[in-house]
């Protein structure tokens, strides 16, 4: 019994704001909508779709990280709060990383199994980062990460 009320304590103070989980940190695509999630809190930096799919993880090179899929394919990079793809182009982002206002930030999904990562593929040059969004949303640019 004493076990369920420190449970419900715990969900009534992250329902009210009154504590987060840090560990998360939310991506939104070009129209400040929430998208994915990195998991801080997994060793592997693994990247969850909002529906709780995970479908890449970051692999650190100096001062950026690599994206790659679980199916081995590398998207782009992740540095300074700025998720870029092999053009170049921003595809997403942290609050905070731009001007642009992010929108409320409902429920996640129960986060599924994560699958074993696949042999990566060599990652291109990295492109001069251009200011412009792409015309690709985040959700399918992820996507091109699942297994």
């Amino acid at each position: 019994m004493k076990k369920f009320k420190i449970i419900l304590t715990v969900i009534t103070l992250m329902l009210t704001g009154q504590i987060t989980l840090a560990e998360e940190i939310t991506l939104f695509n070009s129209e400040g909508d929430p998208i994915a999630y990195i998991d801080g809190g997994d060793e592997d930096l693994t990247i969850y779709m909002w529906n709780g799919i995970p479908v890449a993880y970051l692999d650190l090179d100096g001062n950026a990280y690599h994206i790659y899929g679980f199916n081995g394919k590398h998207l782009g990079w992740y540095e300074n709060g700025i998720i870029s793809d092999h053009e170049g182009y921003a595809v997403g982002f942290i609050e905070g990383a731009t001007t642009i206002f992010t929108k409320f930030e409902p429920f996640k999904s129960i986060k599924q199994y994560k699958p074993y990562k696949a042999f990566q593929e060599f990652a291109p040059f990295k492109p001069f980062y251009n200011a412009r969004f792409s015309n690709e949303p985040l959700s399918l640019f992820l996507m091109k990460g699942k297994h």
